[in-house]
C-alpha cells in the first residue's frame, strides 16, 4: 500500500472545501477524500471577504493527514471557484483577505464602468466573456473607485487558486483557465490585454507568468515541508477554475456532447478548439472560458441549484430536517408546471428572502404563488428544466456538430428527479457522473503532468471505465413542448 503513488487534489468551493488523494492503477481512478471543512464568507464593514490563511490551514491539515497515513504524494494541485483575486505587498504579504464575489460593492460596479471606460460590446468582443458584475475587472473598478487600500500598494495580484499555490511554493503564476474567469484575458492571443488592465489602472507586471494547465509551479517550501512532515513535493498549475477541472472530467467519447456542470450554479455549455464571440453570443451573453490541451469552455452561466440552497435555509427545522430526496419526493406529487420562473432573473441574484422573490416573480406574471416547501421546489425544478432547454437549443445553433447526448456532472448529477427532467425538457440522452467529477479532473491533469496518462480522451476514457453512468432518456415531449411553450411566454412578460 506504501509503495502506491497518490495525487493530492485541493477543490474549494464557494461553501466548502476538500482535499482528496487519488491513484490511477490498471486503466481506472480511484478517490478518497481526506479531509472536509467550511468555507466560510466573512462579514464585516459592510463587505464580503473570504479567510484565505484559513484555506492554506486546511490545505496544510490535509497534507499532514497525508504524511500521517504514509501516503506517497506525487504532486499537488488546487482548483476554486472563479473570479476573486489575493493582494500580495512588495514585502511579500497578504493585504488584507480577499473581496468575494457576492460582495455589494460591485453591484452597480459594471454598469458604470460599461457607461464610462469601455463599451459593453468592446470590452465582449475583446474577451468573449459573459458580462457579470462579479467578473474581476469589474471587482477592481470598484475597488480602484473606493481608492482601496489593498489594491494601491498591491505588488502583486494573484487569483485564489494562484495565491494559495504561491504561499505553498513561493512562486507567482497566472494560470490560464482561471485567468479566463477575470473579463480580462484575449483568448485570440492567451495573455491579459493591456487595454483592459489600463483600464482599472494595472500593468501586466502586476500579474504572474501566464502558465497552462499542467505546468509545474514549483515545489513545496521548507517551510511547507516541516509543516506537513513532506519532502520538495511539486504543485502542478490543473486547470485553476473548478469547472475547467470539471470539464475536464466529462466522461465523453468524442466531441460530440454538451455538458452541464450542476451545483450552486449551473454552467451548460460545449467544448470548442476556438472561441466564438460574434454578435449572437452577444446578444445571447455566452462565455468564452480557457479549457485544458488548448481548448475553449463555450459555456452559459445558469442560476443553478442556488435557489434551491436558499430557500431551503429559510424553512423551518422540521422542512430543513428532511433528506433532499424525501423533500423532493414531496415536490413530485405537486401538479407540473402549476408555477413557472425564470432562474437568471435579476431578482433571484442576491435577495434577502428567496422564498418572497419567487413568490413576488409569480404574482407580477400572474401564477398561481407557490406557499408550501413541496409547491416552491417543484417550481425551482421544473423551472431549471425549461431553462436548461433554452440554453441546449442555443448551444446547437452554435455547435458545428449534433449535441447528441448531455452530460451532467457535479453534486447535482445525483439528484435524479432534475435529471429526468432535463432529459424530458432537452429531448436528449442526460448522462449523469461523475458527482466528484472536479476533484477528478484536477487529479488526471497531475496524473498527466506526471506522464501517466496521454491526451484528453484517454484521460476520459480512465474516468468512463471508473464509474457507472447513470442514463437517463426522454419522456412525455408534448407535456414538455407545451410547458415550454408556457415558460417562453412567461418570462417575456
Amino acid at each position: 500500500m506504501e509503495d502506491k503513488k497518490y495525487f493530492f487534489a485541493v477543490d474549494l468551493g464557494a461553501t466548502s472545501g476538500r482535499t482528496i488523494v487519488g491513484s490511477i492503477d490498471g486503466g481506472r481512478s480511484e478517490l478518497e477524500e481526506l479531509t472536509r471543512f467550511p468555507n466560510n464568507l466573512i462579514v464585516q464593514g459592510g463587505h464580503y471577504y473570504w479567510d484565505i490563511q484559513g484555506l492554506y490551514f486546511e490545505i496544510i491539515r490535509g497534507l499532514k493527514e497525508a504524511s500521517r497515513r504514509g501516503l506517497t504524494i506525487t504532486s499537488i494541485g488546487i482548483d476554486t471557484w472563479g473570479v476573486d483575486f489575493v493582494c500580495i505587498g512588495a514585502d511579500g504579504a497578504i493585504l488584507r483577505n480577499p473581496r468575494a464575489y457576492r460582495d455589494p460593492v460591485t453591484f452597480d460596479a459594471m454598469d458604470d464602468y460599461l457607461k464610462h471606460v469601455i463599451g459593453k460590446r468592446e470590452v465582449y468582443d475583446i474577451t468573449g466573456i459573459q458580462l457579470m458584475n462579479f467578473n474581476s475587472i469589474f471587482q477592481l473598478y470598484a475597488m480602484r473607485r473606493e481608492q482601496n487600500s489593498a489594491l494601491e500598494h498591491a505588488q502583486k495580484i494573484l487569483f485564489v487558486p494562484d495565491a494559495l499555490s504561491w504561499m505553498l511554493t513561493g512562486n507567482e503564476v497566472c494560470e490560464y483557465t482561471i485567468a479566463s474567469t477575470s473579463q480580462m484575458l484575449d483568448p485570440r492571443t492567451g495573455q491579459l490585454d493591456e487595454r483592459l488592465l489600463a483600464s482599472v489602472g494595472l500593468s501586466r507586471s502586476k500579474f504572474g507568468k501566464m502558465v497552462r494547465p499542467g505546468t509545474v509551479i514549483g515545489v513545496l517550501t521548507d517551510e511547507v515541508q516541516r509543516l506537513t512532515g513532506m519532502g520538495p513535493v511539486p504543485v502542478i498549475a490543473v486547470a485553476g477554475h473548478d469547472t475547467g477541472s470539471a470539464v475536464a472530467a466529462v466522461p465523453a467519447k468524442d466531441e460530440k456532447f454538451a455538458y452541464l456542470s450542476s451545483g450552486t450554479w449551473s454552467l451548460m455549455g460545449i467544448e470548442t478548439r476556438d472561441a466564438i464571440i460574434n454578435d449572437l453570443s452577444y446578444e445571447r451573453n455566452f462565455t468564452n472560458e480557457g479549457g485544458i490541451e488548448g481548448t475553449t469552455r463555450f459555456l452559459k452561466n445558469i442560476c443553478g441549484m442556488w435557489l434551491y440552497e436558499r430557500c431551503r435555509l429559510e424553512w423551518p427545522e422540521e422542512v430543513r430536517s428532511l433528506s433532499h430526496p424525501e423533500l423532493q419526493g414531496q415536490a413530485m406529487a405537486i401538479a407540473p408546471f402549476r408555477s413557472i420562473i425564470e432562474p437568471d432573473n435579476q431578482m433571484f441574484a442576491a435577495p434577502s428572502s428567496m422564498i418572497g422573490a419567487i413568490q413576488d416573480y409569480c404574482r407580477a406574471t400572474n401564477q398561481p404563488t407557490p406557499e408550501t416547501p413541496a409547491e416552491i421546489c417543484r417550481c425551482i425544478f421544473d423551472s431549471l428544466a425549461l431553462r436548461y432547454r433554452q440554453v441546449f437549443q442555443w448551444l446547437q445553433e452554435f455547435a458545428p456538430f449534433r449535441l447528441d447526448v448531455l452530460h451532467i456532472i457535479g453534486g447535482g448529477s445525483l439528484n435524479r428527479y432534475l435529471n429526468q427532467f432535463t432529459a424530458n425538457a432537452t429531448g436528449v440522452t442526460v448522462l449523469a457522473g461523475p458527482q466528484e467529477g472536479t476533484a477528478i479532473g484536477n487529479i488526471m491533469m497531475q496524473a498527466k503532468a506526471a506522464g501517466l496518462v496521454g491526451d484528453i480522451w484517454q484521460m476520459r476514457q480512465i474516468i468512463a471505465n471508473s464509474l457507472e453512468l447513470v442514463r437517463y432518456e426522454p419522456q412525455d415531449k408534448a407535456l414538455w413542448d407545451a410547458a415550454y411553450d408556457k415558460y417562453l411566454t412567461i418570462i417575456s412578460k
